[in-house]
């Protein structure tokens, strides 16, 4: 059996991407270009804790994947350009991070011709500026479909990381039934396991107890449930095989973010060096695990 693995992975998007600010159905501004229409205050709160992100992961001795928004390129001059320069994988999150299925009722939001156009600008987009072909997606907001993973194949994406399997909400249109937190390949049309089709999924961690399975990969979960449940949750996970941690640079941003947004008042209640002490905390405990990217661990995958 092969030692235990793990890829950190840091999801690069700001205040204004979550879903109650821009982007969603229920959404002050319709989307990423209506909210740069319309604001005229400051809007980078980015920019500093990424690059802390950065030498943090420097620190830890860390080459990450980020999954990043490509939109950012349009208005962080430099920033995207330093996460590729220190030698980290560039991974696609989207143009613009707008939900791509309804999160209430998982319809699509977009055709899939309209899905496919964007995602490839951000892949194009992205490309120049690593000088690499960009094959990791994931979802915003990790709302993903089927459907989705159709597409991703279609365009030359060869893994998603979007599926998070847990007892306290499911963010796709699938059932999820018989995925756990380690790579499998997707059945077409579908989330769920299948054969002979070269995409692969990584599913994040979660921790079972007696049953009841608690997301464990990270992001809200860290800012929520602190360090010691998402460390046992990715210890249990890498027993059962790869699997994936993440978080994002927001996190440990100790500056206010404009009062902007409608239903989630409590989204970044916890955050700033609280955070970044549950994450140093996590590097630590898991310093000595063999780490890979997931185009590395995708690589390792196909044997």
């Amino acid at each position: 059996m092969q030692d235990p693995s793990l890829s950190v992975t840091v999801d690069l998007e700001d205040w204004y991407h979550i879903p109650s600010v821009c982007g969603s159905p229920f959404s002050v501004y319709g989307g990423v270009d209506d909210f740069f229409s319309k604001w005229c205050h400051r809007y980078d709160y980015l920019s500093e804790p990424a690059v802390r992100v950065l030498d943090l992961l420097d620190e830890f001795g860390v080459t990450a994947t980020f999954f990043i928004v490509a939109d950012l390129l349009n208005h962080y001059p430099g920033l995207v350009e330093a996460v590729a320069k220190r030698g980290h994988e560039i991974a696609c999150h989207g143009l613009d991070h707008s939900c791509k299925i309804h999160p209430g009722t998982r319809e699509p939001l977009f055709s899939r011709r309209e899905f496919e156009e964007r995602t490839n600008l951000a892949k194009v987009m992205l490309e120049a500026v690593c000088g690499e072909e960009v094959v990791g997606f994931r979802a915003p907001n990790v709302l993903v479909a089927g459907w989705i993973l159709d597409s991703l194949e279609k365009m030359g994406f060869k893994y998603d990381s979007s599926v998070c399997v847990n007892s306290l909400y499911n963010k796709t249109d699938s059932d999820l039934k018989g995925i756990f937190s380690y790579p499998y390949h997707p059945m077409k049309g579908a989330l769920e396991p299948g054969e002979g089709r070269p995409i692969v999924e990584f599913p994040w961690a979660y921790l079972d107890v007696f049953g009841m399975k608690i997301p464990s990969s990270g992001g809200p979960m860290l800012r929520f449930l602190g360090s010691s449940i998402i460390a046992k949750g990715l210890e249990q996970s890498m027993a059962r095989g790869h699997t994936v941690f993440y978080f994002h640079p927001l996190d440990i941003s100790q500056e206010r973010f404009p009062k902007v947004g409608r239903g989630r008042p409590l989204y970044w209640a916890v955050k700033g060096k609280v955070v970044e002490k549950r994450i140093r905390s996590i590097l630590k405990k898991f310093q000595y695990v063999r780490k890979v990217t997931l185009k590395e661990a995708y690589m390792e995958s196909k044997g």
